[in-house]
C-alpha cells in the first residue's frame, strides 16, 4: 500500500515506518496519524512481522502535532473528532514489540509518539520535550501520564511546567531512553535490537510485553502473580520446550511462534 506521509519497508521479520513530512520536521498531522493506524494494523495482522522499528529523519522524529491543523478548533470539534483516538487506539492494541529510533527533535506529540513505543533507542542528536505549555495548553496524548511513569513526577513537571527541553543523555539518566548511540549508527543498532527481538518467539515475545505493560497499572503483588501465571502459562507452548532443549543441548533454538 503506497502512503503520503509515511514510508513502510520490509527487512525480513523486522518492518520499519519512517515518518515523512521532513519539511514539516514530521509533524503529526491527522493524515499521517491516520496512516500509522493502518500500517500498524497491517503489520499486526502479519504473521511474519516479528518487530517494528518507528523512524523518522536526522533532523526530526516529529517535532509535534501540526498546530496550524487544530489551531483554530473549539472543544467539541475536538470532542467530536478526536484526533488522537485512531491513533492512540492502534498502538495500545499492537501487540508486537515497537522500538522508536530517535534523532534530532521529539517534541510534543512526538515525545508522546516515541513514549507509546516500547523501546527508546536515541541518537546522541536527539531531543525531548512536552512544551505545549508554552502554546497555552498541556500535552494530550499521554504525555502526563506516560511520562510521569517513565521518569517520575518531579521531572515531568519540570518538562511540562516549563517547556524546556532534554538532551538525549538526561533523557537516558532519567530512564525514558534505553540506550544512545551515535547518529551515523541509529537505525543500524535499532535494526540489529529488532531482528534480535524477531529472532524469539513471537507469542512469548507478546506475552512479555503485555505482562510489562500490564505492570504499570497494578500493585506489585499484583504484578508478580501476573508474571508468574503468565510464566507457567508459556509450558503449554512448543517454543518453551523447545528453547530448553536447546540450550540444555548447546545448540540455537529453532522457534515456530506455537
Amino acid at each position: 500500500m503506497a502512503y503520503d506521509n509515511i514510508e513502510v519497508t520490509r527487512d525480513g521479520a523486522v518492518a520499519t515506518i519512517q515518518l515523512d513530512r521532513p519539511k514539516a520536521l514530521n509533524a503529526l498531522n491527522v493524515a499521517m496519524m491516520s496512516e500509522l493506524a493502518t500500517a500498524l494494523a497491517k503489520l499486526e495482522a502479519d504473521d511474519t512481522v516479528g518487530c517494528v522499528i518507528l523512524t523518522g529523519h536526522d533532523k526530526a522524529f516529529a517535532a509535534g502535532a501540526d498546530i496550524k491543523e487544530m489551531m483554530e478548533d473549539e472543544y467539541l470539534d475536538l470532542y467530536k473528532n478526536d484526533r488522537f483516538e485512531q491513533f492512540h487506539m492502534a498502538t495500545e492494541r499492537f501487540r508486537k514489540p515497537i522500538i522508536a529510533a530517535v534523532s534530532g527533535y521529539a517534541l510534543g506529540g512526538g515525545c508522546e509518539l516515541a513514549m507509546m513505543c516500547d523501546i527508546i533507542i536515541a541518537a546522541d542528536t536527539a531531543k525531548f520535550g512536552q512544551p505545549e505549555i508554552n502554546l497555552g495548553v498541556m500535552p494530550g496524548m499521554g504525555g502526563t501520564q506516560r511520562l510521569l511513569r517513565a521518569v517520575g513526577k518531579s521531572k515531568a513537571m519540570d518538562l511540562c511546567l516549563t517547556g524546556r527541553m532534554m538532551d538525549a543523555a538526561e533523557a537516558e539518566r532519567a530512564g525514558l531512553v534505553s540506550r544512545i548511540v551515535p547518529l551515523d549508527k541509529l537505525m543500524e543498532t535499532a535494526k540489529e535490537a529488532a531482528a534480535k527481538i524477531a529472532s524469539q518467539s513471537q507469542p512469548i515475545a507478546m506475552m512479555t510485553k503485555e505482562t510489562i505493560n500490564a505492570g504499570f497499572e497494578m500493585s506489585l503483588e499484583q504484578g508478580i502473580r501476573l508474571e508468574r501465571r503468565t510464566f507457567m502459562s508459556m509450558f503449554t507452548t512448543h517454543d518453551q520446550k523447545e528453547g530448553m532443549a536447546a540450550f540444555a543441548e548447546k545448540r540455537k533454538p529453532h522457534f515456530k511462534n506455537r
